[in-house]
């Protein structure tokens, strides 16, 4: 099947979960699109066993998406920028030092922490995995999910201050998330090769502050772009330019695309950019074409990842070390976030609880999904991602359906 037709099932079947969601279910976007999605994928597998027609089209439909590709070099940039570009920067610039710390010592704390825990689970349970495995497994699980985050948090009515330390969090862990899986991953490649620190250094100077200053000249050009004219057509295709063009730059220059995304987007959202740069009309046009965009891809990814487990080898091994998995990856994010939690509460007022809502509150998603799915055999990818599809069914249904309302009890109070 030709890239048109597969696009167009899912744009199909989305829009159909869609409208079953919204009419019926009302639930989040996100949870109610996987759910739906995954209750479909059963009642086809459930009638496979007498008619398997449907289930072999499912089948060969997802066995034809290489979903790491889709997601990471071509979603996310457009789900990153749409999302930066409506998140509040006098909030996000206020709560600056600790969602700095947060995406970076953070998710390398995380990282190892549950590369310990899987560690020594797998060898109570007989499992002999290397630990260089296990550590890769906490660099693709660690970061948490920005576009599942920012879909559940629109309707979670977390107070402001909250909101832009989970919301701005997730947009630059991921990019620095899927940095430290690269170079675990290139020293899993070759566990006898020298290990150099400098390399290291490098390979995250380029990529983060690479794709961090890509991501202020992107969004520079386009204010300026956008100021010297006024015609809402032309500039939303600018926008659209930036987001595809610079993408397309930093993956040449080896840089992190989503930090440039995300850099950009929040430049090209700010209050003086809007004020400056865009009439009236061009603003809403700018806002109202990125959240169909957010949306519409939104419904694509999550209906993906649902037809997914047609494609998983589930064996019930793997699924009770994903169900052991959760609490050890939840801990693990808890016990990263608190030193940095107590030493900002220092400087800024945190609402009461910030650290549990904040465990709760940081969804996995698809990105970890798309990493899982990069691992070879040799890194018992089988084994990883199973787990790895367990914990973010549990964190997009379980955590998600429930952090509205540990959001209400834990802060007695919404803003």
């Amino acid at each position: 099947m030709d890239y048109y037709g597969i696009a167009s099932i899912l744009i199909v079947f989305s829009a159909l979960f869609g409208y079953i969601n919204v009419k019926y279910l009302k639930l989040p976007i996100t949870i109610g699109l996987m759910l739906i999605t995954i209750v479909f994928t059963i009642i086809v597998v459930v009638i496979g066993q007498f008619d398997d027609t449907l289930l072999l089209r499912e089948k060969e439909l997802i066995t034809q998406i290489d979903f790491k590709t889709v997601l990471l070099d071509i979603m996310l940039s457009f789900l990153l920028f749409a999302g930066a570009l409506h998140t509040n920067f006098n909030q996000l610039k206020t709560q600056r030092g600790p969602v700095l710390v947060f995406a970076t010592l953070g998710v390398l704390v995380s990282t190892f922490l549950i590369g310990i825990f899987m560690f020594y689970m797998f060898s109570l349970f007989g499992y002999h995995i290397s630990f260089i495995y296990c550590l890769l497994f906490g660099a693709l699980i660690s970061p948490t999910d920005p576009i599942a985050v920012l879909g559940i948090l629109k309707k979670a009515n977390a107070p402001k201050k909250l909101e832009a330390k989970i919301v701005g969090e997730s947009l630059f862990n991921d990019g620095v998330g899927v940095v430290v899986f690269l170079t675990i991953f290139s020293i899993a490649e070759s566990p006898n090769a020298a290990i150099e620190v400098s390399q290291i250094l490098e390979l995250f100077g380029i990529e983060v502050l690479g794709g961090i200053g890509l991501g202020l000249v992107l969004g520079y050009t386009t204010y300026k772009l956008l100021k010297s004219i006024d015609n809402y057509e032309v500039e939303v295709i600018i926008t659209i330019a930036t987001v595809m063009g610079g993408s397309l730059l930093a993956h040449k220059l080896h840089m992190s695309a989503p930090l440039a995304m995300v850099t950009a987007g929040l430049m090209v959202g700010h209050d003086t950019v809007r004020n400056s740069a865009m009439s009236e009309i061009t603003e809403a046009y700018v806002d109202k074409f990125w959240e169909l965009i957010d949306v519409l891809l939104n419904t694509v990814l999550f209906v993906m990842i649902g037809m997914e487990m047609l494609v998983i080898n589930f064996e019930r091994n793997f699924i009770i070390a994903g169900l052991i998995a959760i609490p050890l990856v939840l801990f693990s994010r808890y016990a990263s976030l608190w030193f940095p939690i107590k030493f900002f509460a220092k400087k800024l007022e945190f609402v009461p609880n910030t650290n549990l809502i904040m465990t709760w509150g940081g969804l996995r998603g698809g990105i970890s999904i798309a990493l899982a799915l990069s691992l070879t055999q040799e890194m018992h990818r089988e084994l990883f991602l199973v787990i790895t599809y367990v914990i973010v069914v549990f964190s997009i249904i379980g955590q998600g359906l429930t952090v509205e309302s540990i959001i209400k009890r834990l802060t007695n109070k919404l803003d």
